[in-house]
């Protein structure tokens, strides 16, 4: 518990560090910035390129627009990231189910691991933004019955494929991790596969796949966000951070909103993640990092 009361208190330092940070350059940097060779080194410090955080901060208590009944701007982003982060929850969800059962299929068969492998890597490679609208396109073709298709389906889809990768690959290291020595006393014992899962490589794995469930979680987000900008998709955060930007010439500061909104649901995620290796003590002895 100190230690989690620690991290906190650091990630709250961090954030404390990174405002006095872009004050301090905001304040000394050039307004023009820092170019060189037609390269952009350093941003602007204009208000236009560089608001200042208290600006950004008044601007999320107004409302949205100037239109009667217009929400204030943090209850808007607030909306949409409820929104996107239960989208990136599905995907995860979808992701770590998937990926678990490929590194079982790999673990079981040396064969199926030599095969799947070199594959699961591969799929990273793609283009997610080129990825995005394939997606879309052949969701769009499926119905079932009273079943249609719908846009965030889509999106869930798109974070499962970028969740799935790190907890295919964690798993698969978490399953190998047993020694020999383990491995042979439950075949001594006549334990079969599934026992041997179960008692002794499941327990193993731990260590290894609560970091994939954190960079899991974290490319679940970042795939929402990017599919959200992508596909267009209503009601997320990624669509609002499109919208936003659009009048970033006149109300720079109302941009910064879903961006922080954007960061904060990667924070949650990550909190989620250390709460469930808090009631999972006893195997988190030999954790390895993410």
């Amino acid at each position: 518990m100190m230690r989690l009361w620690r991290r906190l208190g650091l990630g709250a330092l961090s954030i404390v560090l990174l405002a006095l940070l872009w004050e301090a350059y905001k304040a000394v940097g050039p307004a023009g910035g820092v170019d060189m060779a037609g390269l952009q080194l350093l941003p602007r410090t204009t208000d236009l390129a560089m608001p200042h955080i208290a600006d950004m901060v008044i601007r999320a208590l107004e409302p949205v627009n100037s239109s009667a009944g217009s929400a204030p701007v943090w209850i808007a982003v607030l909306l949409a990231g409820v929104s996107s982060l239960g989208t990136a929850s599905v995907g995860l969800l979808i992701g770590s189910v998937i990926g678990v059962l490929l590194a079982l299929l790999m673990q079981r068969f040396r064969l199926a691991e030599s095969a799947v492998l070199p594959w699961l890597v591969l799929s990273q490679t793609v283009p997610l933004i080129a990825l995005a609208p394939l997606i879309v396109s052949w969701g769009g073709r499926v119905q079932i019955g009273a079943f249609e298709w719908e846009r965030w389906m889509s999106v869930a889809v798109i974070a499962a494929y970028l969740a799935f990768f790190p907890m295919a690959v964690g798993a698969l290291r978490g399953l190998q991790s047993p020694d020999a020595i383990h491995t042979e006393l439950m075949r001594s014992y006549a334990a079969g596969w599934w026992k041997s899962l179960l008692y002794l490589r499941l327990p193993a794995s731990v260590p290894f796949l609560l970091p994939a469930l954190r960079l899991g979680a974290a490319s679940a987000i970042i795939g929402t966000v990017v599919a959200e900008v992508s596909t267009g998709a209503k009601g997320g955060i990624g669509r609002l951070i499109i919208e936003y930007a659009q009048s970033g010439s006149s109300d720079p500061a109302k941009a910064y909103a879903p961006i922080a909104v954007a960061v904060v649901m990667g924070l949650i995620a990550a909190g989620v993640v250390a709460a469930l290796g808090l009631l999972l003590p006893r195997y988190r002895r030999n954790e390895i990092s993410a």
